[in-house]
């Protein structure tokens, strides 16, 4: 695959695609209704906010967060080198770009002055784009930059403490500036946002994981091997009561398969015991050609 100076072509159009997500989520629905949801990006809706009650002209979000990127990135370049920084710099330099062309398409989409479709709309893409760039170990600079150049000064702080101690800040000046009705609805995308970055990173192939103790093991796999033409594993197992020994069946199936499976089971054993839990990332045979499901 084509490389675009140290990063392949594919991871670029993906941190293309994610920026542009983050920037309609935040230049939509998120700044116009004044939801400082943490991050550069919020602390630059306040900024916009200040600037235009103060001096009349609102500095635009794209010039903020490229203007407070810029001495974190120096710094970390020079904590820790060019290529640490690389792939981050691309989706910071890019989500600048993002916030100004966003700003100018015509907005097909409009909550007017519904807070929580904002906070709802503007979390779940914001989330999504932050997401697509994790996704490929990269990172949308700001907050999570900062942390950084705190963390490598200062080793004893918990990263994940001062990312959310950073972002505590911003929102609390964003219910300063917007008022704390704004600030929570606020925190309802923050949160929104927050699952979708989970459910990115954790996987989006959902599956189901179906544990199964019976007498008549044999016969359930032979039937979920033709009847669901799902693999399954016998597990050594033994009952920690009774000290008897048996084997324990471990299957993954689409969550529209757990109707049958629950089915054969049921039929063939009443008695068994079957325990049926989430899967939010499956990878391997029979699940593999799915991995992709963006489409990058």
């Amino acid at each position: 695959m084509q490389k675009i100076v140290g990063i392949s072509s594919r991871d670029f159009i993906q941190i293309v695609i994610g920026m542009t997500i983050l920037a309609i989520g935040i230049t939509w629905f998120m700044s116009p209704l004044g939801l400082v949801a943490g991050g550069v990006s919020g602390l630059a809706i306040v900024i916009k906010e200040v600037t235009g009650e103060v001096f009349g002209f609102p500095i635009p979000l794209y010039v903020t967060n490229l203007v407070l990127n810029i001495p974190l990135f120096l710094i970390v370049i020079k904590q820790r080198g060019f290529r640490f920084a690389q792939r981050s710099l691309y989706a910071v330099l890019w989500v600048s770009i993002a916030f100004w062309y966003c700003d100018l398409l015509p907005r097909f989409i409009s909550v007017g002055d519904d807070l929580l479709l904002g906070a709802v709309f503007g979390g779940a893409l914001m989330g999504t784009g932050i997401g697509l760039v994790l996704r490929i170990s990269a990172s949308t600079g700001g907050t999570d930059m900062l942390a950084s150049i705190i963390k490598f000064r200062f080793p004893a702080f918990p990263i994940v403490n001062l990312i959310r101690g950073i972002d505590g800040l911003i929102i609390l000046s964003g219910f300063y500036v917007f008022g704390v009705h704004k600030g929570l609805y606020a925190i309802l995308a923050l949160v929104v946002s927050s699952y979708m970055i989970s459910t990115l990173l954790s996987g989006m192939h959902f599956a189901k994981a179906a544990y199964i103790i019976s007498q008549k093991n044999e016969e359930i796999s032979r039937e979920i091997i033709q009847q669901l033409g799902r693999g399954n594993t016998g597990i050594k197992a033994t009952g920690m009561y009774t000290q008897q020994e048996q084997q324990m069946l471990f299957v993954v199936v689409y969550p529209k398969q757990v109707g049958k499976l629950r089915s054969i089971v049921k039929e063939i054993d009443p008695n068994a015991f079957l325990t049926i839990t989430n899967a939010t990332e499956v990878l391997g045979e029979g699940f593999g050609r799915d991995y992709d499901s963006l489409g990058l």
